[in-house]
């Protein structure tokens, strides 16, 4: 019985495979005979049987070539994009660039305002290209030196105020000591016409961003507000370039003396330009006349 079944089976797959053929066959002549003559029932009938085949085939086709144009699209979209981001990156280097030279401008315009309000002084500028690391809030270094006629002892301002001296002046390049240095100390006096009261302003080790005006009398007319200029005495800083202004008066310790905390003009912290004097022409202070009492 299950033989007669296998058998039955395996005559149907023949069966089947052999219409297969068949079909093929005749598709094959019918497709290639097609140009040599027309029998309009037949190709009305083999229309309808392979109509749906001959759909499949146009849409897979049309689907084709939708994804072949989509994925160029897509490729293209994304070789612009790449172009975009690439002009994008340019413009914004460009725009820091502009930004960054409009900044050196304004310093430099800046410099050269102060170059010409104050003829008495010859002045070299100068880049701040360095920080000392031991002393980071005391000592720059800028590309000026000898070469330059820069040497040592000279005063280094900008058009804010007094920022400090040369310290050590070599051939292209020079070492600054700040006036925030605590081993720096500046004549100075107030700018009040009243006051002019005199004191010596030097570095505060235990605040590095504002010096100290000391030596001032106690009963001194020294107050909060009060502008701070050099007085000139000591060789080193002309007279009357701006230091700072008081902020805050104390005591000293032994109680005879007391001493004014200096806000800077100058920004020490955003120090990139600066200017040497080289030479001044301002006739120095006058000594100080010590008075005798007549007996």
């Amino acid at each position: 019985m299950k033989d007669s079944i296998r058998r039955e089976s395996r005559t149907g797959r023949k069966i089947a495979a052999l219409i297969f053929v068949f079909v093929s066959v005749f598709c094959l002549v019918f497709f290639s005979a097609r140009g040599r003559f027309e029998t309009p029932v037949a190709n009305t009938g083999l229309g309808l049987i392979l109509s749906p085949f001959q759909s499949a085939v146009s849409w897979v086709g049309d689907k084709f070539i939708f994804v072949k144009t989509t994925v160029s699209d897509i490729m293209n979209v994304h070789e612009q994009n790449k172009l975009l981001m690439a002009e994008v990156e340019d413009l914004r280097a460009k725009n820091l660039a502009a930004n960054e030279f409009e900044a050196e401008n304004q310093r430099l315009r800046a410099l050269l305002g102060y170059k010409e309000s104050a003829k008495q002084f010859d002045l070299v500028a100068a880049r701040v290209i360095g920080r000392e690391a031991a002393t980071w809030s005391s000592t720059i270094v800028i590309n000026r030196g000898s070469a330059d006629g820069v040497a040592n002892d000279m005063a280094v301002v900008t058009a804010m105020g007094l920022v400090g001296h040369i310290s050590e002046a070599g051939i292209n390049s020079s070492k600054v000591q700040l006036i925030l240095d605590p081993r720096s100390s500046v004549g100075t006096l107030v700018q009040r016409p009243e006051s002019r009261v005199a004191g010596i302003v030097e570095g505060d080790i235990n605040n590095p961003t504002m010096p100290r005006m000391v030596n001032i009398p106690k009963n001194s007319d020294v107050i909060v507000g009060d502008v701070i200029v050099t007085s000139g005495f000591g060789g080193i800083y002309p007279k009357g370039i701006v230091v700072g202004k008081i902020t805050d008066i104390q005591n000293e310790e032994s109680g005879l003396l007391k001493y004014g905390v200096v806000e800077t003009t100058v920004n020490f912290q955003k120090l990139e330009d600066v200017a040497v004097i080289v030479q001044s022409r301002e006739a120095p202070p006058a000594p100080l006349q010590q008075t005798t009492k007549s007996n």
